[in-house]
């Protein structure tokens, strides 16, 4: 007997079958559900916004646990430690200046910074800070103001000048370091009035540059002076920081903050501390600022000036001129028996160019002090000692 395919009588796994009318209930069904959920979610979304409202009250109200500015790094602490250790030895100069001008006579106030070098009120810092001044007064850090200073004199060959609290005792001196072994890349602190407004700013930075010659000029371009061998930093270093120091991380002053490229970020130049040694020698001494002499004018090696004259060093002072003697007659270098286009290599046994420029290192020494001066003569080195002069200026 055949199966009939459409008639068969073997029963069919059950199938649900939908009229119209369920299809509408089961409708309604999934919109009540649906906004069911809805309303659930809302609820779930407002009670959370209300939670975490709390928690932001909660936050701005409460003291941390822990507090997040105490948490200084390695390098913060090293910051820090220079700024707290070195402070006490900077202090701001405020100036009366008596200008002359068309319209006729008046005076203004300036502003610099200036470094404690000695405990009885000895104070470094720029000549230009206090050129022409009326009247100087010193703020240290503590806010005690000295109105009864003195200059005491200027480096007549750099920016330098020193002053004198009258009658002055129990100040910090800042501790110099040697600026001959700064490198390129290390970790630098500068301090300062910035603006002439912001006492004892504290910035940090990189030494960027060695060996580097200015033309710095005052803000109102009037005058003009010719500095040379100085350190570039990205320090940050504005008006009013001029006489500050530049400090490395073991907090000992290793430059004279002086100058800032105006048209330029982060380029800042220092004078090398050893430049001054000599005369400071000289004024705790209670001889006055006197600058050291060796007698010589001479060309700082390049590869430019060795392509030039055809020279067998990379580095040195070559003893040369176009125009002048080279070597002044009668000066410490003549009596020594240096000659024109000698190469000096090393003053004391630093490296001209790598450790200083010859002016710096020579700045190293007082009046009267001998030195050793290695010099290059024919392809052969010698060295010769030179006792050096004081310079007086024309």
């Amino acid at each position: 007997m055949e199966k009939n395919d459409t008639n068969n009588d073997v029963p069919q796994a059950a199938r649900p079958v939908e009229t119209p009318s369920a299809q509408k209930t089961m409708s309604r069904r999934k919109i009540a559900a649906l906004i069911i959920v809805l309303m659930v979610v809302f609820a779930a979304a407002l009670a959370y916004d209300r939670t975490h409202q709390n928690n932001n009250a909660l936050t701005q109200l409460t003291k941390p646990a822990v507090d997040g500015n105490q948490a200084r790094t390695a390098i913060e602490e090293s910051v820090t430690g220079v700024a707290d250790k070195v402070s006490p030895s900077v202090v701001s100069i405020v100036t009366n200046v008596t200008q002359q001008t068309y319209f006729g006579t008046y005076s203004s106030e300036g502003a610099g910074t200036g470094i404690i070098v000695s405990s009885d009120g000895y104070i470094l810092t720029n000549r230009h800070v206090v050129s022409d001044v009326k009247s100087v007064k010193v703020i240290t850090t503590d806010g005690t103001t000295y109105e009864n200073v003195d200059v005491l004199g200027v480096d007549p060959l750099n920016d330098v000048a020193f002053l004198k609290i009258k009658d002055a005792n129990g100040l910090v001196a800042a501790t110099l370091g040697d600026s001959s072994t700064v490198r390129v890349g290390q970790s630098v602190v500068a301090i300062g009035n910035a603006l002439g407004q912001y006492q004892n700013t504290v910035t940090s930075g990189i030494i960027s540059g060695l060996g580097r010659p200015v033309q710095a000029g005052d803000s109102t371009g009037s005058a003009t002076e010719s500095l040379t061998d100085l350190f570039q930093t990205d320090a940050s270093i504005n008006p009013g920081n001029s006489g500050g120091p530049l400090l490395n991380m073991a907090g000992q002053v290793i430059g004279i903050n002086t100058a800032v490229a105006q048209d330029a970020q982060g380029i800042g130049f220092s004078i090398p501390i050893n430049a001054t040694k000599g005369m400071l020698k000289s004024v705790l001494a209670g001889k006055g600022v006197q600058r050291s002499y060796i007698g010589v004018r001479y060309i700082e090696i390049t590869p430019e000036v060795v392509k030039k004259y055809n020279l067998s060093v990379k580095q040195g002072a070559y003893v040369y001129t176009e125009n002048t003697p080279p070597v002044v007659s009668g000066s410490p270098a003549e009596k020594a028996g240096i000659k024109e286009k000698d190469i000096i290599t090393k003053i004391n046994g630093l490296t001209v160019g790598k450790n200083g420029g010859v002016s710096s290192l020579v700045g190293a020494y007082a009046p009267d002090d001998t030195i050793s001066v290695t010099i290059l003569r024919d392809g052969k080195e010698q060295e010769l000692r030179v006792t050096l002069g004081k310079f007086l200026e024309d």
